[in-house]
């Protein structure tokens, strides 16, 4: 089956994965390529794409990979393939090397390791993004099925795992209460106050409660609009399950909404 360079080229910077497009620009004489033929190149080699194989192909890739590691963004070549690659043919091959560098991950902080989070977090590592998982108690993090995408930080407060956050993390509540979600939203609205999602798990009246005393504690009506809460879509029941694809379906609304 043909591979589509530009959805693999999408699909492997969403892996979080740098990469160089290798491209047959024009050609001259006896040649084994194509004018148009393209290769995708990562770390661990190619992807997928054809130039033509032989001499001419391995220079290519050999190049690619080292012009991963480099700085220019692009690099032209032509080749006589008697004097420059050793091949019996006398023509020449151009080449265009673009390097396409991988998107920054989506990042979500989980503060709470408990039942909604155990049931949220399988769902989280289906989609393209980067998750830490913050509490105090070693044997709810321990639960948690190993995957690439997730890391498990034990703390001796909750909320000093607001260190983890950037900017641009999007930011879930989920702990044993109102006197833990406290501290976490506290610090987190000091340390960032661009954050692009700050969700809590509650009822209205929770939220009402959070916002006041945020209110005492000095933070403007301003700073606190971003607070969602309740947390998740008004859809499902109150199964730790259902619950848990409310909150990725509210996620990923907004982190769409963001994107755009």
């Amino acid at each position: 089956m043909l591979i589509d360079p530009w959805e693999q080229i999408v699909s492997l910077r969403r892996q979080g994965l740098d990469l160089v497009v290798v491209t047959l620009t024009a050609a001259r004489g006896s040649v084994p390529g194509q004018v148009g033929a393209k290769a995708v190149i990562t770390q661990q080699g190619r992807a997928s794409g054809n130039l033509g194989g032989g001499k001419v192909e391995a220079k290519a890739l050999a190049l690619a990979h080292d012009f991963l590691h480099g700085d220019s963004p692009c690099l032209t070549v032509t080749w006589n393939l008697q004097r420059d690659v050793g091949m019996t043919c006398g023509g020449e091959m151009s080449f265009l090397f673009e390097k396409i560098t991988a998107e920054a991950p989506w990042h979500i902080a989980l503060f709470g390791a408990g039942h909604v989070a155990q049931a949220l977090v399988p769902v989280l590592t289906t989609l393209s993004c980067r998750i830490d998982v913050v509490d105090t108690r070693a044997d709810w993090l321990e639960r948690f099925s190993p995957s690439p995408k997730l890391t498990c930080h034990q703390v001796e407060s909750i909320a000093d795992g607001v260190k983890l956050l950037t900017p641009s993390t999007y930011v879930l509540c989920i702990t044993q209460g109102h006197s833990s979600d406290l501290p976490v939203l506290e610090k987190a609205l000091r340390h960032h106050s661009s954050l692009p999602f700050l969700g809590v798990i509650g009822s209205p009246a929770k939220r009402a409660t959070l916002l006041r005393e945020l209110r005492e504690k000095g933070f403007e009506p301003h700073e606190l609009e971003k607070i969602i809460c309740p947390l998740g879509l008004p859809i499902g029941g109150n199964d730790p399950a259902e619950i848990a694809v409310s909150i990725a379906a509210q996620l990923l609304g907004c982190h769409d909404a963001t994107n755009r």
